[in-house]
């Protein structure tokens, strides 16, 4: 029983050993910060002729979304 609690004591203290180890999520979090990047410089490079249309675009969701509130309830 006692060499199981020491056991357990060094599984623990391995953990952190372990987790650092791992890169098995490394990919996942590569291909969000270069996503998150394109976005950004999408937008920083976007031109200024389309943005009354977009702009137009997000109003006009902006009120569906309103309206659908209001008579959702």
């Amino acid at each position: 029983m006692r060499n199981e609690g020491w056991r357990m004591m060094a599984r623990w203290k391995l953990v952190p050993l372990q987790l650092w180890l791992n890169r098995s999520g490394q990919d996942m979090i590569e291909y969000a910060l270069v996503a998150g990047f394109v976005a950004v410089a999408a937008g920083a490079i976007f031109p200024t002729t389309l943005m009354p249309t977009v702009s137009g675009i997000y109003s006009k969701l902006q009120s569906c979304f309103t309206q659908a509130a209001v008579f959702g309830s």
